[in-house]
């Protein structure tokens, strides 16, 4: 016959033993306990064998993770409408640049604008960088595996609001590069473009063929022009364009003695019903500088508006984006 384990006798006498102290009912919580420790689990008897560990699974290679658990209601709902209003926002962003494309007659809206860099091109003597002790790097293209190139705008001429709006609009940045003789009656305009992130750099005071020209005259020219931007604009420019893009020695070390960081040149000239290029292939590549001059329908017989609409266009059809000169440079 079996007999009762002590988790049962316990189990038995509880009802009928409660009420004769606190001892026995100590006691039997004390036997319980053992038992339970040593595995109280039905009748005695010889030990059997041992069990043997149960061992983990080893994780599968490559098998996809547990699925995470629903979403309350509240917050799944949630994640919905701000993936819906992040994709309404694009598509309103999108028909925003395609309606302004279309009213500035631009064929597409221009490709979006990398993001600045976090530091400038390290400048090496390599095609379309030429270097010299003391003296500022003269560059044609700026070092770069990106796919962007930069419109630099020079002399001041033409001072055409519909242009410098035009360019705010549709998100295209540029450089300036102006003449004292040409802007000292209305800097105000350059201010205005200044103050949308068009940075305004020296281009000389007269404009003049700086390689016919002594030392401290090339010097006058360039740094006096240091000054008046500084003093007109509010920043000292870091880079100088020499006029016709002639320039010798003295011509940058005249620009050293003043401040300028870096002399670049360019690689296409833009004008309102073409583009004339440097190289035979006669194509874009990245780093690329972009010449063109504030020039009206006296000179061209079209607007500052045609000249930006045929840069746009060109540049955004063979898969660039303009970027900021100032900002790589």
């Amino acid at each position: 016959m079996d007999r009762p384990s002590a988790c049962q006798i316990n189990g038995g006498l509880r009802g009928s033993q409660q009420s004769r102290g606190g001892a026995r009912t100590a006691l039997l919580a004390a036997v319980c306990l053992s038992a339970v420790v040593a595995g109280c689990a039905g009748p005695a008897g010889p030990a059997g064998p041992k069990a043997a560990p149960v061992k983990a699974e080893p994780a599968r290679a490559g098998a996809a993770p547990a699925a995470a658990p629903p979403l309350l209601p509240g917050l799944a709902r949630q994640e919905e409408e701000t993936s819906s209003e992040a994709v309404s926002r694009q598509e309103a962003n999108a028909r925003a640049a395609l309606e302004t494309a279309q009213r500035w007659g631009v064929d597409r809206p221009p490709l979006k604008a990398l993001p600045r860099p976090a530091t400038r091109a390290q400048l090496t003597p390599v095609q379309g960088v030429k270097l010299a002790e003391g003296r500022p790097p003269v560059v044609y293209r700026v070092p770069t595996d990106d796919k962007v190139v930069f419109l630099t705008v020079d002399d001041g001429a033409e001072k055409d609001p519909e242009f410098s709006r035009m360019a705010e609009e549709l998100g295209v940045p540029f450089s300036a590069f102006v003449s004292d003789y040409l802007v000292r009656e209305n800097y105000g305009y350059f201010r205005d473009m200044h103050a949308q992130g068009v940075e305004i750099n020296n281009h000389t005071i007269n404009h003049r063929n700086l390689k016919v020209l002594d030392y401290e005259t090339q010097r006058q020219e360039i740094c006096n022009q240091q000054d008046q931007l500084e003093q007109q604009i509010g920043v000292r420019p870091r880079l100088f364009r020499p006029p016709y893009g002639e320039y010798n020695d003295d011509t940058l070390r005249a620009a050293a003695s003043c401040g300028v960081e870096a002399v670049p040149l360019w690689n296409e000239e833009a004008f309102p019903d073409h583009m004339e290029w440097r190289y035979d292939d006669r194509q874009l590549h990245p780093g690329d500088i972009i010449l063109t001059h504030f020039r009206g329908p006296d000179i061209w017989k079209a607007t500052m508006p045609d000249l930006l609409r045929k840069v746009v266009n060109d540049v955004t059809a063979a898969g660039f984006t303009l970027g900021r000169l100032d900002d790589y440079l």
